[in-house]
């Protein structure tokens, strides 16, 4: 038992709500889409919950803001928001960005390699 059990505090006390930077910043933009009135609660809930049932689901959920991002570009796309090919090529880029910066260094869209400009 550690320090923080035996003061009645529950495992996992102090550690970060999410695991990845990008987790926190889907989860921020769901809530802003929502408060914007883009879309209800009850159509996010559902938008999630389909994603989370898809087959390939992990059973211990390790793979939720995968899910979460997922539901968040389908709704954008249902919506007429975001054009899926857009949102995909935009998150190639990303990627493409963030192998290409160093270790430590912010990512920049400008460091995709792939782009134009």
């Amino acid at each position: 038992m550690n320090r923080r059990e035996a003061a009645g505090q529950p495992p996992g006390f102090d550690e970060p709500v999410f695991a990845e930077p990008w987790q926190a910043e889907a989860f921020a933009m769901t809530v802003a889409l929502h408060d914007k009135g883009l879309f209800s609660w009850s159509e996010w809930a559902d938008a999630l919950s389909a994603e989370v049932k898809t087959p390939g689901a992990a059973s211990d959920g390790h793979d939720y803001y995968e899910h979460w991002l997922a539901a968040l570009e389908n709704l954008l796309s249902a919506k007429g928001v975001a054009d899926r090919g857009d949102v995909d090529t935009l998150a190639a880029a990303w990627e493409r960005a963030a192998h290409a910066t160093p270790h430590g260094k912010p990512i920049l869209l400008e460091n995709d390699p792939g782009s134009a400009g």
